[in-house]
């Protein structure tokens, strides 16, 4: 008589525990659970949190012209409620106590040193911070977001709101993080006595929107090109016509014969725009010149941006008359780029800024593009950055080495706690920030690690060890005597912001190990 398998209870066990072994292994690898993401951002996640005590973040310095609105969020992480105030506070400014805004205007041109002071239930903090009065705003790199690689065209007034609002609720805008920046997409038609280009439908009321981001203790950007039509298929600040009338089926990408830009400059200010993105290639000066002279008539400090991709020939022009250039095409979020032949990716534009080293300074800074970190998704669903963490790291870092503005063009709805938690360190974007406004070169190579410096306003260096390589890197690195450090040095891991043991001696070697595609950001202060 023949048994059936079924029969015999210790083989059906068997058979049992491999089905549900499998299937349990098949939905581990296929359906990844909540709680192991969290594990893989834990893991990755470097910096500490803030503590619950006042801290008095951003930089050290501030530039206004006289007489333009003045609006400055003190930057202060520590449990809420907090209150606010600011000691020597020229005649002309005021504090909200409960918010930290800073408002009013300064008529004359002159040099405040003033003290911020932040206080709640758990401790008190205070900050020098200087109030520069003159000819020149930007006196650090730009910081804040953008919508392009977020929405593209798509953008309309409610979601660059939601931005707004995810800025400061996130508590981004606690680090330093300022400008809500409307890119392609907003132009209408032409209106007024002087032609003044006006908004779209998805942006029903600019000034509006303006004064609500304003209420917030943020910045407005917006976009142009001198050409008569933008990239994105809107009308530019140029046309074919007196009265700028314009059409899709004239739309052209060139300069026309007649220049709105004193026009629209003026519409700006009046709804209260703080930062202008001019787009068109290649630039050339006369209409950097044109746009320059019209903002600054205007009554308003609006930061102005070139984009994209400025000659190097004519840095020293673009230094003059803006206050920050594309140096580059556009970025994509991958370490080389994969796609249209004038994206790159993080490594191809980071790593070869040399040569605009001697251009960048306060008032002026060379711009590699945005920050592509968090979900994005320009010409493509929307998606987490293609970028490893070790090369979003990686980005930060050497962004702040180089002095770039700092723009990100993620949703800032779905900020998943490492994208968070990597852009509010603030002893990274304090390297940014520095007064100096000095930008890193590369000083020396070893192997596949680049090592870069850049000099810093109190007398200390930021050292940032890239590994460009695809596979991990351990140096011993013995040069920073030959590049001109003396003496005992105390070390800070900026992004763990622990201190590491002090170098005695700068010939000594100094031993770093790093990731694939990964960076150590350091700061060496000399020991007193």
């Amino acid at each position: 008589m023949h048994v059936s398998q079924a029969a015999n209870p210790k083989l059906m066990l068997q058979i049992t525990s491999r089905i549900i072994f499998s299937f349990a292994l098949w939905v581990g690898l296929m359906l990844p659970s909540a709680k192991t993401q969290a594990q893989v951002d834990a893991a990755v996640i470097l910096t500490p949190r803030a503590p619950r005590t006042p801290r008095i973040n951003g930089p050290d310095i501030f530039g206004v012209r006289p007489r333009s609105p003045f609006l400055y969020t003190i930057p202060a992480t520590g449990d809420r409620p907090m209150r606010f105030s600011v000691a020597q506070l020229p005649n002309g400014l005021r504090v909200d106590s409960k918010t930290g805004q800073i408002t009013g205007k300064l008529n004359q041109k002159g040099e405040y040193m003033v003290t911020l002071q932040a206080n709640n239930a758990l401790g008190a903090a205070e900050k020098k911070f200087r109030i520069v009065c003159g000819d020149q705003i930007a006196l650090t790199p730009p910081m804040g977001w953008n919508s392009w690689a977020c929405f593209a065209v798509s953008a309309d007034q409610e979601k660059v709101l939601a931005a707004a609002r995810a800025m400061a609720t996130s508590g981004l805008i606690n680090h330093g993080w300022t400008y809500i920046n409307i890119d392609d997409g907003w132009q209408g038609k032409r209106a007024g006595r002087d032609h003044a280009l006006q908004s779209n439908k998805k942006f029903p009321d600019l000034k509006r929107l303006c004064d609500e981001i304003h209420r917030l203790g943020l910045k407005v950007g917006i976009y142009s090109t001198p050409w008569i039509t933008s990239y994105g298929g809107y009308p530019g600040s140029s046309s074919g016509n007196s009265a700028g009338l314009w059409s899709k089926a004239h739309s052209q990408r060139r300069p026309g014969n007649y220049s709105f830009a004193r026009a629209d400059a003026n519409q700006w200010a009046a709804w209260g725009i703080d930062y202008l993105k001019y787009d068109w290639y290649p630039n050339d000066l006369p209409h950097v010149m044109e746009m320059s002279k019209a903002l600054q008539q205007s009554g308003r400090d609006i930061v102005f941006s070139l984009s994209s991709a400025a000659p190097l020939d004519q840095a020293a022009d673009w230094a003059r008359w803006a206050n920050g250039w594309r140096i580059t095409s556009d970025i994509r979020d991958e370490w080389i780029a994969s796609g249209p032949s004038w994206e790159y990716g993080v490594s191809e534009i980071g790593f070869n800024e040399d040569a605009w080293a001697p251009f960048a300074g306060p008032g002026h800074w060379n711009d590699p593009d945005t920050l592509v970190v968090g979900q994005v998704a320009w010409r493509q669903a929307p998606h987490k950055s293609h970028l490893t963490p070790d090369e979003q790291y990686t980005q930060i870092s050497l962004w702040c080495m180089l002095s770039a503005p700092l723009l990100i063009s993620c949703n800032l709805e779905e900020l998943d706690p490492f994208t968070l938690n990597l852009l509010s360190n603030d002893e990274v974007l304090a390297i940014d920030q520095d007064a100096l406004g000095k930008q890193a070169v590369r000083c020396a190579t070893v192997g596949a690690v680049d090592v870069y410096v850049k000099d810093l306003e109190d007398g200390s260096r930021a050292v940032g060890f890239f590994n460009r390589d695809s596979t991990g890197q351990t140096i011993a690195f013995n040069k920073l005597g030959y590049l001109g450090f003396t003496g005992r040095q105390h070390v800070r891991d900026l992004w763990r912001q622990t201190d590491l043991p002090d170098l005695m001696d700068p010939k000594d070697p100094f031993k770093v190990t790093l990731p694939a595609h990964g960076v150590q950001l350091d700061k060496f202060t000399p020991a007193k």
